[in-house]
């Protein structure tokens, strides 16, 4: 007998050994696929405002003096104040090795996106009781468009969702190992040093909330608590280093106007209604939005599971919570989408398992499931997508010119909408036939199209709303002395031409221009022609000139 137990122990530690095996090779698979979508071309096109000019000033003024890596700086000697400066330490660094450019200043937070992939690869393994869940979970999250480009620019957020990542697969780890817990409050102090104590309260919030709700006795755990120690003592030294260096100016800058007052107040005129994220789900990740509220219903059905648990908690937390905010960005709903892939996915796990027959597919102990079907609008949007697909590719052909409508050529957008018509369209044929295959071609089309996106000069797209910023801050850095303040009639600041022009450009009203003309003997200013004209500067002396903006001093 104890001998059948020996062989029974080693071949189940055999299979274990395996199951692993095949996991890690998934996980590698994930990070080399996210590695280069987050990576291929993202050096060309300049930075983009607000946050990637602010981070790239912040990060190079870094390697200027080792005293702003405690207290840190924008250009112009301007005390920063709006967040931690973990992700701007980790740019700085990525400066001293490669030089200041923009690919330099995007891979970090490229890299800790494209990290995020396998991590919640692992979550969803920790969460699902099949692999096939980990895996559609994992595509979905691969190829949601709001992911992959913000989480190629130079901002905090994809830094948070990889953190956040890591924090809930240490506590999902933590049932089976406590000292996993560790790993939790670690991860916890990287993301309130990334972007502030308020965001780390309110996602460490969501994990133990989630802990007290599925595993309540690892709330007991000294390793848990050890771990959040050690994680928040850094975020603590380093609020008390801010706090005893600027005084009441931080504490009034950074915790109130710059954290709390967003909740209250809108900042920088980034106003909307409260259903605004909702929309913004409905508007980008395509086509996985239409899978959504079906995973929600599931998650609901399935919620004394852990994975329902944490789904349900994690979007109605968050969403609910950056709704109610005053202040509305794009990127601040980053941080759902790896529930809501993880939603999707398990939707989406849960047909592919299913047959003609009844079938008990669980995720984690589920009922039986039904046949296999799809709300027919399902195809009808798929086709619609397709369509339009198609349509596109026709209309950036440049083909249909008539003295009503003038096409455009534009191959690479021409390429991309081919590849997506194509996509939609092969998958809106298996969906009509009901064959589970559309699932595959869905995420091996979504995640070439992103590529072919990811290539072209489109994919910051806000670049187009606004004048080319490399040609202007040259002439500014070329025509001014080093530190130089310089006056501009742009409407708006904007951090991207302060980084390249290594100037503080300041947006005044044409009244303010006249005053500063008068009584300062050596104003610089960045006016465009019109302004120029109407202006009547007396004794002006235009130093350089670049697309419609002029550079313009006293002629002394």
């Amino acid at each position: 007998m104890s001998g059948e137990m020996f062989v029974w122990d080693q071949l189940k530690n055999r299979i274990a050994r395996s199951d692993r095996q095949v996991d890690w090779f998934w996980a590698l698979g994930f990070l080399l696929a996210a590695i280069l979508l987050f990576s291929i071309n993202l050096g060309p096109l300049p930075l983009r405002d607000w946050d990637e000019g602010i981070v790239g000033q912040v990060a190079r003024e870094m390697t200027r003096s080792r005293l702003n890596w405690l207290y840190p700086q924008m250009v112009g000697n301007v005390p920063y104040f709006n967040k931690p400066p973990l992700v701007h330490w980790l740019i700085a660094f990525s400066y001293t090795m490669g030089g200041v450019n923009e690919w330099t200043t995007r891979l970090i937070p490229a890299m800790l996106t494209a990290f995020s992939v396998p991590v919640l690869y692992g979550v969803s393994r920790e969460l699902f009781a099949q692999r096939i869940g980990a895996i559609f979970t994992t595509c979905v999250y691969l190829t949601l468009l709001p992911v992959v480009r913000h989480g190629r620019l130079a901002m905090l957020d994809g830094a948070v969702v990889c953190f956040f990542l890591l924090l809930l697969w240490c506590l999902l780890r933590s049932r089976r190992d406590l000292r996993y817990a560790l790993g939790a409050g670690i991860a916890l102090g990287l993301l309130s040093l990334t972007k502030g104590i308020f965001l780390g309260v309110l996602l460490g919030a969501i994990g133990l909330l989630f802990i007290l709700w599925d595993t309540p006795r690892l709330l007991t755990s000294i390793y848990l608590w050890l771990g959040i120690g050690l994680g928040m003592l850094p975020v603590g030294l380093w609020y008390l280093a801010q706090g005893q260096h600027y005084g009441l100016l931080f504490i009034n800058t950074n915790l109130k106007q710059e954290s709390w007052r967003r909740i209250w107040e809108q900042v920088g005129g980034h106003q909307e209604g409260f259903w605004y994220y909702f929309l913004e789900i409905l508007k980008y990740p395509w086509p996985w939005q239409f899978f959504w509220l079906q995973g929600l219903w599931l998650a609901w059905e399935n919620r004394n599971f852990a994975w329902g648990k944490l789904v349900l908690l994690w979007t109605s937390i968050y969403l609910v919570a950056i709704s109610l905010m005053s202040t509305k960005l794009p990127w601040y709903i980053l941080p759902i989408y790896p529930a809501f892939s993880l939603a999707v996915g398990a939707y989406l796990a849960q047909v592919w398992c299913s047959r003609e027959q009844d079938s008990d597919w669980v995720v984690e102990g589920e009922k039986n499931i039904t046949p296999f079907s799809f709300p027919r609008y399902l195809w009808w949007f798929l086709a619609l997508i397709a369509i339009v697909g198609w349509v596109g590719v026709i209309y950036f052909s440049g083909i249909i010119q008539t003295p009503q409508l003038m096409s455009p050529k534009e191959p690479d957008l021409q390429l991309l909408l081919a590849a997506v018509a194509m996509t939609m369209t092969i998958a809106a044929v298996l969906l009509y036939r009901r064959d589970r295959q559309f699932m595959i071609i869905l995420f091996w089309g979504c995640y070439v199209s992103l590529l072919i996106f990811m290539t072209s000069d489109n994919w910051i797209w806000e670049l187009a709303e606004n004048y080319p910023v490399k040609p202007v801050a040259e002439i500014v850095k070329s025509s001014t002395p080093p530190h130089q303040v310089v006056l501009t009639s742009h409407p708006g600041t904007r951090p991207s031409l302060d980084f390249y022009s290594d100037r503080r450009v300041i947006s005044v009203s044409p009244e303010e221009m006249k005053e500063v003309w008068m009584n300062n003997p050596s104003p610089y200013f960045l006016v465009d022609h019109p302004t120029l004209e109407n202006s009547n500067f007396p004794n002006a002396k235009i130093l350089k000139t670049t697309g419609g903006w002029n550079v313009v001093t006293k002629n002394r």
